[in-house]
C-alpha cells in the first residue's frame, strides 16, 4: 500500500509525525507532501497569483510554499512514482467538527484527494479549551489512530467521498470507542472579531471561534466528542440541495 501524508499546520507540525507513526503501522511506501508553513483556515484555496515552489527535506519528504490543497496537487503530480493508495491529512491539531470543515484545510486536503479518485482520510486531534488535551496532546490520537483507519482503508467508499475522523481531548484510555455520525451544526452567531491597533497605531482586527454555540444533537459529530468517542463522518462532495430543485425548476420554467 502507498500511501500520501499531508495537513494544514505545515510540514514540521507534531500532528504530521504522529500520522506517520499512524501509517507506518499499515505500510513503509509513505510520501509526505506538506505546506511549507501553518495554513490553518485556508480551506480548499489554490494558488494561482504566484509560483509555488517544491522543497525537498529527506527521502519522500516535501514541501510547497502554498496551500494543502497545492500540496496534494503536488505531491500526486510531481512528487510520487505514481498515484498513492490513500491520502491521509492531519493530525490537526484542533477540531474540525460540523461546519469547521468547511474552513478546514486539513479536510480540503483530502477533498482535493477525493476529486482525484483517490480514498481520502482526514484526521483532527480536539485540544480542550486551553489548547491542550494533557500532557501529550495526541495521545487519543496516537492510540486510536491506526484502529479506527484499519477499517477505513478497505471500506466501500463512493466516488467523490471523503471520511473525516475527530479524536475527542482525553487520554487514549479514556476514549470510550468509535462512532459514525453525521456532521453537527455550530452557530456561528457568537463568534468574535477582536479590534486592535499595532505598534504603528494602525487599526487591525482578528476574529475568533471561541464564543461560538455547539448544537449538540444526537447523532452528530459534535455529540459523539462531547461524550468521548472518536467520530467518524463520510463527507460527499456533492453540495446540492435536491429537495429545492423541483421548486426553482418550476420558477424557472
Amino acid at each position: 500500500m502507498k500511501i500520501l501524508l499531508t495537513n494544514d499546520d505545515g510540514v514540521h507540525a507534531p500532528g504530521l509525525e504522529v500520522l506517520e507513526a499512524i501509517a507506518r503501522e499499515f505500510t513503509d511506501d509513505i510520501w509526505i507532501c506538506a505546506p511549507d508553513e501553518e495554513q490553518s483556515g485556508m480551506g480548499h484555496a489554490l494558488t494561482l497569483t504566484r509560483p509555488v515552489r517544491l522543497r525537498k527535506h529527506g527521502e519522500r519528504r516535501f514541501s510547497v510554499t502554498g496551500t494543502p490543497t497545492d500540496s496534494v496537487t503536488m505531491g500526486l503530480r510531481n512528487v510520487m512514482d505514481g498515484a498513492p493508495d490513500a491520502i491521509l491529512s492531519g493530525v490537526n491539531r484542533g477540531a474540525n467538527l460540523a461546519d469547521d470543515i468547511t474552513y478546514s484545510g486539513t479536510v480540503s486536503a483530502a477533498i482535493e484527494g477525493a476529486l482525484a479518485g483517490i480514498r481520502s482520510i482526514a484526521l483532527s486531534q480536539v485540544t480542550s479549551r486551553d489548547g491542550e488535551a494533557g500532557a501529550d496532546t495526541f495521545d487519543a490520537a496516537r492510540k486510536w489512530g491506526a484502529k479506527v483507519l484499519a477499517p477505513l482503508l478497505d471500506a466501500p467508499l463512493p466516488r467523490r467521498t471523503l471520511v473525516n475522523v475527530n479524536f475527542p481531548a482525553i487520554a487514549g484510555e479514556a476514549v470510550k470507542g468509535i462512532r459514525a455520525v453525521r456532521q453537527g451544526f455550530h452557530d456561528y452567531s457568537r463568534g468574535t472579531v477582536v479590534e486592535g491597533r499595532d505598534p504603528r497605531g494602525f487599526r487591525y482586527y482578528w476574529f475568533g471561534l471561541q464564543a461560538i454555540e455547539h448544537s449538540l444533537d444526537h447523532g452528530t459529530d459534535l455529540e459523539a466528542i462531547d461524550e468521548g468517542y472518536v467520530s467518524v463522518t463520510p463527507l460527499q462532495l456533492d453540495l446540492t440541495h435536491h429537495a429545492s430543485l423541483g421548486e426553482l425548476g418550476e420558477r424557472f420554467a
